[in-house]
């Protein structure tokens, strides 16, 4: 019965911590636990009962008054523990500390989750070995870190066959997005995949661009190096429907035209194309012009109208050589505040490309704004029959040199007529306000296959297609990368902190805990 008496104790707390061991490493026994608890509770109070004179007896002595201080104080930190971690489960907190925030959502990114109003159910088919479920994983509680409205499962394909076969799921990896009767699936575990699988969900209905062609204009189906089949790979990535438009057989736009983009015509634009452009332009309409330089397109004089002169030179820049261009691929760093231009920090580059003025007259109501200009260290060189390029200030303009002018103005249109509407409905409806909104660029070549994902020019020109079709949300986010960061010690340095880690941090340690123990045995 001593033994019992004595070691009864050690029983009951080997049992709370197995009950603990077992919830951490087999959740599913949460029964079995319990149980283990009030068996180790239990064996405790018995010891209690068994010992009751012996605690009595102890209850007078100073070494009892000392320990039951410390446990006091051991109470209360384990309490205030508690607290904190129930404030905390309940209103979480992320912070990120990362220099390149590799642990945190783009600002687009959390806009657009944020913006849900219903649910989407995310479902990850991944594999217990997939090297990308941890990456998924981590991506998916920071969406629904941000929202509610994010509801995410993962699947294991070998364990759920049923639910394999009533998704079609035939690659591991794979994630199906839901909402509604709706559903959109992609391969890969990044950011930008997501967000824009989440916007394609939400969206209504998908957009169209068009691409002029027939004036010797790249072709979107040109995979070359002078192709823009990158550029509508990327476009209809995140949402667009991307098609080709022969203006000069069409004498109006297509109905579901929300863009025509003018990417870099080689020969001048027939009268009726501008007329066309002009009528479309003023009823709120959308267009993005890339025009190059030493070409003549009829867009010069077309452009004047609207206050934007297009500068006949070719744009020089010293500085772009530094930054992995050359002279004649003007490079931009620093860019005028727009909607296009928010939190973009990426230099951009524009192989042979021309200036891009404002004139001294414009449309009233039309706001015009050059968003890129290139540094002080550039130039707009305007004789260009000269073999060697160099700086006149007589002849030239000296830099910073816009490459890039937005402009929008709020239009009032005329709606046709509906048949299916009164004559009263029609009074009422027949006005309608809109934006007309457009683009010109120097330069046609930053966004062909050779260049579109050189710096950032591919993230530019979609931010400046999102905007021109009032799609802002739409992103492409740049990846980013943990840079290595190293601390280089001088050996002086290195043998210091080799002493302070070692030997005088353990010594202290050694010397207050001797302390500590010298004065217990002295109570």
């Amino acid at each position: 019965m001593s033994w019992l008496k004595k070691y009864i104790n050690y029983a009951g707390l080997t049992l709370i911590v197995l009950s603990f061991i077992l919830l951490i490493i087999w959740p599913q026994y949460q029964k079995i636990a319990l149980i283990l608890v009030l068996a180790g509770l239990a064996l405790l109070i018995l010891y209690l009962f068994l010992n009751l004179s012996s605690f009595k007896e102890s209850l007078q002595r100073r070494s009892f008054l000392y320990s039951s201080n410390m446990l006091l104080i051991i109470i209360l930190v384990l309490g205030l523990l508690v607290v904190v971690n129930f404030f905390f489960a309940r209103h979480h907190y992320r912070v990120d500390f990362t220099a390149a925030k590799i642990h945190s959502l783009s600002d687009q990114s959390i806009k657009v989750v944020k913006n849900l109003n219903q649910d989407i159910s995310i479902k990850a088919f991944f594999r217990e070995g997939n090297v990308g479920r941890t990456t998924m994983e981590n991506l998916l509680k920071i969406y629904a870190y941000h929202s509610p409205k994010i509801k995410y499962e993962f699947i294991d394909p070998d364990k759920n066959p049923g639910l394999v076969k009533k998704y079609g799921i035939t690659e591991d990896g794979t994630t199906v997005f839901e909402l509604g009767d709706k559903d959109i699936r992609i391969a890969t575990t990044s950011e930008e995949d997501i967000t824009n699988a989440i916007i394609k969900l939400t969206r209504e209905k998908k957009k169209t661009i068009y691409f002029l062609e027939g004036h010797g204009e790249s072709s979107i189906e040109d995979t070359g190096d002078s192709g823009f089949s990158t550029a509508r790979s990327e476009l209809e990535k995140i949402g667009y429907e991307v098609k080709k438009l022969p203006l000069a057989l069409s004498s109006n736009f297509p109905a579901d035209c929300s863009l025509l983009i003018i990417p870099g015509p080689k020969a001048a634009l027939l009268p009726n194309e501008l007329d066309t452009m002009k009528q479309y332009l003023d009823q709120g309409g959308r267009l993005l012009f890339m025009i190059d330089p030493e070409t003549t397109t009829g867009l010069e004089a077309w452009l004047a109208n609207y206050g934007i002169r297009i500068e006949n030179d070719i744009v020089v820049d010293r500085v772009s050589r530094l930054l992995g261009g050359d002279y004649f691929m003007p490079a931009v760093t620093e860019y005028e505040m727009h909607e296009i231009t928010k939190n973009f920090r990426y230099a951009t580059f524009y192989p042979l490309s021309r200036s891009i003025e404002l004139t001294d007259s414009k449309p009233e109501g039309l706001t015009l704004t050059p968003i890129a200009k290139t540094s002080a260290n550039s130039w707009s060189e305007r004789q260009l029959d000269q073999s060697e390029v160099s700086f006149d200030p007589d002849k030239d303009k000296a830099g910073p040199v816009s490459l890039v002018v937005v402009g929008s103005k709020k239009v009032t249109i005329n709606n046709p007529n509906e048949p299916d509407k009164t004559a009263e409905d029609q009074e009422i409806n027949s006005f309608s306000d809109r934006e007309l909104r457009l683009a010109v660029f120097g330069d046609s070549d930053f966004i062909t296959n050779k260049y579109y994902n050189f710096s950032g020019n591919g993230n530019f020109f979609l931010n400046t297609i999102n905007w021109l079709t009032e799609e802002e949300d739409l992103i492409s986010i740049q990846p980013r990368t943990q840079v290595p960061r190293m601390i280089q010690l001088s050996p002086s340095q290195g043998r210091l902190l080799m002493f302070v880690s070692i030997i005088l941090l353990p010594a202290l340690i050694l010397f207050i805990g001797l302390g500590v123990w010298l004065r217990r045995r002295s109570l």
